[in-house]
């Protein structure tokens, strides 16, 4: 059977390791019919082929759930190991060793191609079902196994197919981020070229006409260099200001962190796709409101559901917790942000919601 890989966040518990190993349970089955037998050669051979098969599936499981690249080699020669220590068993264990036909198609599914592990499935079920019909005395079992052995393939098909989509899900998410940063960074290109291609060409016009008026008219040429240091330090503002928005925040990545940090806390989110919208004088203080209440959710407020509102003159976050406080334990985190809304002359509201249960920032900038 497919199985899940994922560590709890916090924790070293391998629970990947622990559901693979859940599911040896059955193979109880084959040791009672084992142990019940008189002592001899096959019996032995049977207590040492399931041990064997034990291992071998817990290993393949997890193998095959961590390679990466073609898994097609190593999955037939998992299974073709589980089923010669499934023939082994035969003897001794009778009817009982058809339970390994389950784990047989589990492994099926979770490593071969889709058409090659159904094919693999089925394969095996006709082989459950014509066992039971040949062998002697074996007729009285019914169909129990054949069923078992298609609930297996069609569950580990399930959990392949589920965590595949979470894969090509969690790589799009980081190319979205990837975009995400690569558009902030030509948006800031821009804003250089435009800013400095400006300042630059009007800083250079007015150096040589002040050269030129030193000897004709000096009181002119004062007043040019004068404009001259205006300029210059416009200029460096501006190249301040945008070179703090490469190092300090920006907006597309702060929903893009937002993003990663809520699907990390296992917490869907509802995110907006694009921040063109906002206003650029906006945009700083809604790139920290994001930051702080995220931050929030995923520390304190043991939510599941999460939802960003961005509008141009306001940004809302609210999720579905228990809520935080907004005084003295809550450390300078809101207190913060309300005196950066303050200097731009915005307002902020904190509390838990009216709509139900949960907590609620707003940061609305005044029209």
């Amino acid at each position: 059977m497919a199985l899940p890989t994922s560590v709890a966040p916090g924790r070293g518990v391998p629970y990947g390791w622990v559901f693979s190993g859940i599911w040896l349970f059955y193979l109880g089955e084959n040791l009672t019919a084992l142990a019940g037998r008189p002592d001899g050669v096959w019996r032995d051979v049977g207590l040492v082929a399931v041990a064997l098969f034990a291992v071998t599936y817990v290993v393949a499981a997890r193998l095959l759930m961590r390679r990466n690249g073609p898994r097609v080699v190593l999955t037939w020669t998992l299974l073709l190991t589980m089923v010669a220590l499934t023939l082994l068993q035969a003897p001794a264990a009778g009817r009982h060793s058809l339970t390994c036909a389950v784990y047989i198609a589990g492994i099926a599914m979770t490593g071969l191609p889709w058409r090659q592990g159904a094919a693999v499935a089925v394969v095996v079920t006709a082989a459950v079902e014509s066992s039971i019909r040949l062998a002697p005395g074996w007729q009285t079992i019914g169909h129990g196994y054949a069923l078992a052995v298609i609930l297996a393939a069609a569950a580990a098909g399930g959990i392949r197919l589920a965590l595949e989509r979470q894969a090509r899900l969690l790589q799009a998410q980081h190319e979205l981020a990837q975009l995400a940063v690569a558009d902030e960074r030509a948006r800031i290109a821009d804003n250089l070229h435009d800013l400095l291609g400006h300042s630059l060409t009007v800083v250079a016009v007015k150096a040589e006409l002040a050269q030129r008026l030193l000897d004709v008219d000096l009181d002119r040429a004062r007043t040019e260099l004068r404009d001259l240091e205006s300029l210059a330090r416009d200029a460096l503002a501006d190249v301040r200001a945008t070179a703090l928005g490469v190092r300090g925040i920006s907006l597309p990545g702060e929903i893009a962190a937002a993003r990663a940090a809520l699907a990390a806390a296992d917490v869907q989110a509802d995110l907006p796709t694009t921040a063109d919208e906002v206003p650029t004088l906006n945009r700083e203080l809604f790139a920290w409101t994001i930051r702080e209440a995220v931050t929030n959710i995923v520390r304190h407020s043991g939510a599941r559901h999460a939802a960003v509102r961005l509008r141009p003159d306001s940004v809302e976050i609210v999720d579905d917790g228990r809520g935080h406080g907004d005084g003295p334990a809550a450390g300078q985190g809101l207190p913060g942000l309300r005196r950066r809304a303050a200097e731009l002359g915005a307002h902020l509201t904190a509390g838990r919601r009216q709509d139900g249960p949960g907590f609620r920032v707003r940061v609305e900038v005044p029209s």
